[in-house]
């Protein structure tokens, strides 16, 4: 309050210095105490009114009644003038009545102006209400500039990024059920056939060996979301050290060379001279590693090679695991990074579709990224990390 009163007497004081200028003391005395007054009065009264605004009701009523104080301000300062100054009854008259229609003007232009703003408002309020009730198509269709734009925006954005994260939720859930559901399924016949005795013992134990095949698949799984559940909500920490990229290649591949070679694919580390180090976890990293080069081995065609080359590039480093395959296309490279996305879903090999997920997890993770890189032939998957 005392600055809002420092305004006022401030600026009765300017006019009162004006009023000298023009005409003498006596106005400028007559200027300060009418002004100054009035001011005073009128800030506790304004004061007042905005620590009880909530008893006035909503914002119509607090324009309304803000502009009906300044309206009555206006009508005294004009009445002590004319009685002050000794203003001729016709000079009177008419400068009520300029008075009265300054009045007029002035509140229908400010409830102009108010009933746009609230009609901003309510557009926000109502598209609030429509999301609070699970709508996820609609918008304020607020537009210009200024706050309550920005602030209808800024719904505008949140709803869309609900109606984002429901739709990735819910393919989630369906992906989950997907690749739940057959191994589930099949443990389900198995369990039934060895239970009813219609199959012999050697089948049996047959039975029991996919039956354990499922198992694991289905325990990997539920690691891997609880894994990834774990690294999107940065519950995992560990510790940074200088990693020797070179070796860490060349043992994964090593590791991979089985695999590989059981799918008639060719794996290679290429590493530069200067064996180069980056700053992380060489567990969490070894993890992408692998995750990169199985990926790229399941959809290498026999005779085909796995490339998996270190590079420098400033002041980080790069991993490159390269394939012979056929490629992704322009637009599904952000898609592959998705949960459970598949580039060819008829495919029922390879796992759940988690490992590009858990490995951007961890590179974005270690301040790093991962895309897939433009390649003549096949698919090229690149890792940037900081140096050490």
């Amino acid at each position: 309050m005392m600055r809002a009163l420092s305004i006022a007497l401030g600026t009765a004081l300017l006019l009162a210095g004006l009023a000298w200028t023009v005409y003498d003391s006596h106005a400028a005395w007559v200027t300060f105490v009418a002004f100054g007054a009035l001011g005073v009065v009128t800030v506790i009264a304004g004061q007042a009114l905005a620590a009880r605004r909530e008893r006035l009701g909503g914002l119509r009523r607090q324009a309304l009644t803000v502009g009906v104080l300044v309206a009555v301000q206006t009508a005294i300062v004009t009445a002590l003038f004319i009685e002050l100054m000794f203003v001729s009854p016709h000079d009177a008259f008419f400068t009520a009545l300029v008075v009265v229609d300054a009045a007029v003007l002035g509140l229908v232009t400010t409830w102009a102006f108010g009933r746009r703003a609230l009609h901003d408002i309510d557009a926000t309020r109502a598209t609030l209400g429509a999301a609070t009730d699970g709508r996820r198509d609609v918008r304020t269709g607020v537009e210009g500039g200024g706050e309550l734009a920005d602030l209808a925006a800024d719904v505008d954005a949140m709803i869309s990024r609900l109606d984002g994260e429901e739709r990735a939720r819910r393919s989630l859930v369906a992906a989950v059920s997907h690749d739940l559901r057959t191994p589930i399924t099949s443990l389900q016949l198995l369990a039934d056939a060895i239970q009813d005795g219609v199959v012999d013992d050697t089948t049996a134990r047959d039975y029991a060996a996919r039956m354990s095949t499922h198992v694991r698949a289905l325990s990997a799984l539920i690691d891997d979301l609880f894994e990834l559940s774990r690294l999107e909500s940065g519950e995992l920490r560990w510790s940074m050290q200088q990693v020797a990229l070179g070796e860490l290649v060349r043992d994964t591949v090593e590791a991979m060379r089985p695999e590989a070679d059981a799918a008639d694919v060719r794996v290679r580390a290429v590493i530069e001279a200067d064996d180069p180090f980056a700053a992380g976890d060489p567990a969490r990293l070894q993890r992408v590693l692998f995750n990169l080069i199985q990926n790229a081995i399941r959809h290498t065609p026999a005779d085909g090679t796995v490339t998996v080359r270190t590079t420098r590039v400033g002041d980080a480093v790069e991993i490159e695991v390269a394939d012979d395959g056929s490629g992704i296309p322009e637009a599904q490279r952000d898609l592959v990074f998705e949960p459970f996305h598949r580039a060819d879903p008829s495919r029922t090999d390879g796992g759940a579709g988690l490992g590009l997920a858990i490995s951007r997890a961890i590179v974005e993770a270690h301040g790093g990224r991962i895309w897939i890189a433009d390649a003549d032939v096949g698919t090229a998957v690149r890792v940037r990390l900081t140096a050490a």
